[in-house]
């Protein structure tokens, strides 16, 4: 093995954007060992893929705008620390981590008071800062969180998007009640997952693709519903009742998807919106959030460390089914074709290995 002490640079195989358009570049490039304090230097053992990372791939509008190139991509990732900087005490060498892809400055006013997700100062690893589709990748230490080495290795190189549907779903109370999950997407799935797992009564996933409509009934939904076929209003009332649904989490980002969630939901109901709309939304602001009492919580990211914490729970006491979930595996040499895989939408998480 490598003696990592005294080396000050390494080559490796990276996945970098380095051109304005469709597609990435695997390529050699040197990365520094040498640790700025506060970091650690870490060999990745496997990465997954992210809604992010395509919208990287296809260069969209988001990318065009967002993204200053070239750049190494890629946020979700299990690694094990191979060097510390000499201040560093939150992990030690050997210890197998993730990371919390939000770099905050821990000084605005949000990172003060205890909302680092929310901070003004952010910067996202493998957007704009070298990512961890690689073999090695420097992060500070405060965004490394630590893992049982004991787990599935697979299953801790998606808890970075795991903590983003559980902190959708576990925002609000979600034990007894009926909870549709819109849009089950990679993310979106996780979602089902974790609201069986906290003892939702009933659990209805909404999704356009078959593929993903039949992950979703695997992984124990009460009901599926195909929007482009069925009333998605006349099914939720329905399937509760004619009561409307207690929590909505939101992971379409579907302009329809949204204005007719905000028609099913019960009210003094919650929603939790983490999708993103391309288009503006319509509602009724009166009949549909202010006469209905209901509470919208947007989400962003992960509550850190609070929601890592609960997918820690989650993931050691086996609570959930990762195994269905992650549906694709690749070398990392084959990027471009797991991102087409991605773009195709008959997938659940794709995992890939340096």
């Amino acid at each position: 093995m490598t003696d990592f002490t005294n080396l000050k640079e390494i080559e490796m195989q990276a996945v970098v954007k380095d051109k304005p358009e469709k597609g990435f570049s695997i390529v050699r490039k040197k990365i520094s060992t040498e640790l700025k304090p506060g970091e650690v230097f870490i060999k990745i053992n496997s990465v997954s893929f992210c809604g992010t990372d395509s919208h990287i791939y296809n260069y969209d509008n988001w990318a065009k705008n967002r993204l200053k190139l070239p750049l190494t991509v890629g946020h979700e990732f299990s690694g094990e620390v191979l060097k510390i900087a000499d201040d560093v005490k939150r992990v030690k060498v050997g210890d197998i981590v993730s990371a919390e892809t939000h770099i905050i400055c821990n000084e605005c006013e949000f990172c003060l008071r205890g909302e680092g997700h929310i901070c003004k100062n952010t910067k996202i690893i493998g957007v704009d800062v070298d990512g961890c589709f690689a073999e090695y990748i420097k992060i500070p230490a405060q965004n490394c969180f630590k893992s049982d080495k004991k787990n599935n290795p697979l299953h801790l190189s998606v808890q970075e998007p795991l903590g983003n549907a559980v902190h959708t779903v576990c925002h609000f109370e979600v034990k007894d009640k009926s909870v549709v999950i819109c849009g089950a997407g990679p993310i979106g799935l996780m979602g089902v997952d974790v609201a069986l797992a906290c003892k939702a009564k009933t659990v209805i996933a909404i999704e356009v693709n078959e593929y993903r409509r039949n992950l979703a009934k695997e992984l124990g939904a009460t009901y599926v519903i195909n929007p482009l076929t069925e009333n998605t209003l006349e099914k939720v009332m329905e399937y509760t009742n004619m009561s409307g649904a207690d929590v909505v989490c939101e992971f379409s980002g579907n302009k329809t998807a949204i204005e007719t969630a905000f028609k099913y939901i019960k009210a003094g109901g919650g929603m939790a919106m983490l999708g993103l709309p391309s288009e503006n939304v319509c509602l009724n602001v009166s009949d549909d959030i202010v006469f209905k009492g209901i509470h919208i919580y947007g989400v962003v990211g992960r509550r850190i460390y609070d929601t890592w914490y609960k997918v820690k729970e989650l993931i050691d006491n086996n609570m959930l089914h990762l195994d269905k979930i992650i549906t694709h595996q690749f070398p990392l040499s084959k990027i471009n074709e797991a991102a087409e895989v991605m773009n195709n939408k008959n997938c659940g998480k794709v995992i890939l290995f340096p």
